[in-house]
């Protein structure tokens, strides 16, 4: 990875894009710490700290902590995320969509258009609900018609400046404009969250507790992130063969290709739907101040992560299986709407090509359906382990920080694909002096 960087700094153009996309992350960190008009910039930390689930912590450490500074960028890019997956879902159940999608570069570009729409009126009803809800709390100094309409509007509008900016990173920077503004984002915690570690336990204690404990952390941590690089590299490949045919005077096919199935088919998709499921109720409850009675008291501690994995309170570790159940269920559903292997079987088909030793049509597909069935189980089973160590250390030391499974599986997926793109550019500028050459 370094020498990738190293070499990328000795060509000029490439150079220039890593140079551009880092003055944009320099200005994302700085707008993260400028406060909206007119309001208590307090407010938060002491609602944070009455709070007892961790739905807005996880919210939090996507912004990069501007949630938590109530600054012009709180809502970051999440209005962006939740459209883009608004508009994969609507693309399988729209034929309109479908079309697009399938015209190339033109319909991916009208998609691209609507998902910006859509982005600005989600940041406008988002910020709307959290002028009018926390500013009649305390949030606003002063509560009045003005000063929510001025938070509406810096907060929507520095959603969209953060769409811009991720598109610019995409267009002159390096690529994979949004992924990077989120990952940068998400790294911005993880000092405080190492140093927060290290206080809680390694600081002020024995010289041997401490180096134990340190080797621990560090080794958990590693460990992670070896096992998200295989979880994320995992591919198998499926072999295809195309039949030779005459056209004109030529005889043409015959070569050898592949399907690539990736282990992780559905990427962090699956937790992000699980946990949006799991802390719903508990925000809607915070928003009306119900800690909920009896039963439905239980319920809401289940649904809790910060209580799964308790020694003390063993049967809310419930809500854990439920949210592994979430996992599995919606790591087969969304490959099922962004996969489709009848669509695949018929395109080989049509261009002569078949697996070997099964024949086309029907039979392949069914064919690749069973092998997808199997990989998309290897990989729900790596995503729950990933995501299942920081809710057990969490339970059972109290070890909690922002950078669990689902900030690893984002940090290290976009850092290895954007080192991708930078080899690739850099194998493309060598291609080019040789042909000058």
């Amino acid at each position: 990875m370094l020498t990738t960087l190293k070499n990328a700094f000795r060509i000029k153009d490439l150079r220039n894009k890593i140079l551009f996309t880092f003055a944009m992350l320099v200005v994302i960190r700085l707008g993260s710490q400028l406060p909206v008009p007119g309001v208590d910039r307090h407010y938060f930390s002491n609602w944070f700290a009455q709070q007892t689930g961790d739905a807005f912590n996880f919210f939090d450490a996507f912004t990069g902590g501007s949630f938590l500074n109530m600054s012009i960028l709180a809502l970051n890019i999440t209005p962006y995320i939740t459209s883009s997956i608004i508009m994969q879902l609507l693309t399988i159940a729209i034929p309109k969509l479908e079309e697009m999608q399938k015209e190339g570069e033109d319909g991916r570009k009208k998609i691209a258009s609507i998902t910006r729409y859509v982005t600005v009126g989600l940041a406008l009803v988002e910020s709307t609900a959290m002028a009018i809800t926390f500013g009649s709390s305390g949030l606003l100094e002063n509560y009045n018609a003005l000063n929510v309409i001025t938070v509406i509007a810096a907060l929507t509008a520095g959603s969209a400046f953060l769409m811009w900016v991720g598109e610019r990173i995409t267009e002159k920077g390096v690529g994979n404009g949004i992924s990077i503004v989120l990952v940068i984002n998400i790294i911005s915690r993880i000092p405080q969250d190492i140093a927060q570690l290290f206080r809680q336990f390694v600081i002020g204690k024995a010289i041997a507790v401490a180096v134990v404990a340190a080797l621990v952390i560090l080794a958990i941590i590693v460990g992670m992130v070896i096992l998200v690089i295989i979880l994320n590299d995992g591919v198998r490949k499926i072999p295809v063969q195309y039949a030779k045919k005459v056209q004109g005077r030529k005889m043409v096919g015959g070569q050898t290709s592949s399907i690539p199935l990736k282990v992780n088919t559905s990427g962090v998709i699956p937790i992000i739907f699980a946990s949006s499921l799991m802390q719903l109720p508990i925000v809607v409850c915070s928003f009306f101040n119900y800690s909920g009675t009896g039963f439905w008291s239980h319920i809401l501690r289940g649904l809790n992560s910060s209580n799964w994995c308790n020694p003390r309170e063993p049967v809310y570790s419930i809500g854990l299986l439920v949210y592994i159940v979430l996992v599995v269920f919606f790591a087969y559903f969304y490959t099922s709407i962004t996969f489709n292997p009848i669509e695949i079987a018929e395109n080989m088909k049509k261009q002569g090509g078949f697996i070997p030793g099964i024949r086309p049509g029907k039979p392949t597909s069914e064919y690749l359906t069973k092998i997808l069935n199997y990989i998309i189980f290897i990989g729900a089973v790596g995503l729950t382990i990933v995501c299942v160590i920081p809710f057990v250390f969490n339970g059972v030391f109290n070890a909690s920080v922002s950078f669990g499974g689902t900030s690893l599986i984002i940090i290290v997926s976009v850092v290895l694909e954007t080192m991708k793109q930078i080899e690739s550019q850099m194998l493309v500028r060598n291609y080019k002096g040789f042909l000058n050459d």
